[in-house]
């Protein structure tokens, strides 16, 4: 039987690894590449066109978020199962909408991220156990139509949210307008729209708020049994 071909997006490398270890275990998967932004899984998804690609949502050059738009636009084929150490309700609904067929934690058990990849790879929709429960009682109503609040994010739309990972991680305007192919006076008005909302006006006040909300990294944990 041919085994299930696994993409693995993620920028911190010791992560990468340890997945890698973890399904190297597993006759019936194979990891085909690895890469360690948005951007450089697109291509490797354009290349190697694997059955599924786990992903993380807070990486460099290109947020998880835009990246399952356009992996998916490019090879729609592809099941995208993100990997998160987050599990805030807004990344979970956005990534949802994006086309991802399930949102896992890093602290999920080896096997659960086993079974979600091959229940992934038939198009089910796979979330850690931790995300299912909360969403059971939180949102009763099905994912696609459930109410998120404005809890971390602060009401921000999912643009504005990537733009936020993007100016904590040190953009200026400018290159903000490059990266998202939008015109510098654009981009000028999300910077200015996320202050107000957040009622914070400098950059070192909104990367603080990016890192305690969890839309850019600290620190990581994956646990592997």
């Amino acid at each position: 039987m041919k085994p299930i071909t696994v993409l693995l997006a993620d920028d911190h490398k010791i992560v990468r690894q340890a997945v890698r270890h973890m399904l190297e275990l597993e006759p019936d998967l194979q990891v085909v590449g690895e890469a360690e932004n948005g951007l450089e899984a697109i291509a490797l998804a354009k290349k190697l066109r694997p059955d599924v690609v786990l992903m993380d949502i807070a990486m460099p050059q290109l947020s998880g978020v835009e990246a399952v738009r356009r992996l998916l636009r490019t090879v729609p084929s592809t099941k995208v199962i993100m990997l998160s150490a987050h599990d805030d309700d807004a990344y979970v609904k956005s990534t949802a909408k994006a086309g991802a067929v399930g949102f896992l934690l890093k602290q999920t058990f080896a096997r659960e991220v086993c079974r979600a990849i091959r229940e992934g790879q038939k198009g089910h929709t796979v979330f850690s156990p931790a995300i299912t429960k909360r969403l059971a009682v939180l949102h009763p109503k099905p994912l696609a139509r459930a109410r998120v609040g404005r809890n971390k994010t602060a009401g921000l739309t999912m643009r504005e949210l990537e733009v936020l990972q993007k100016i904590a991680d040190g953009r200026t305007n400018q290159r903000l307008a490059d990266e998202l192919g939008i015109g510098l006076k654009t981009a000028e008005k999300h910077r200015s729209n996320i202050m107000q909302k957040l009622d914070l006006h400098e950059t070192a006040g909104l990367t603080r708020y990016a890192i305690s909300a969890g839309i850019i990294k600290s620190s990581v944990r994956l646990t592997i049994v």
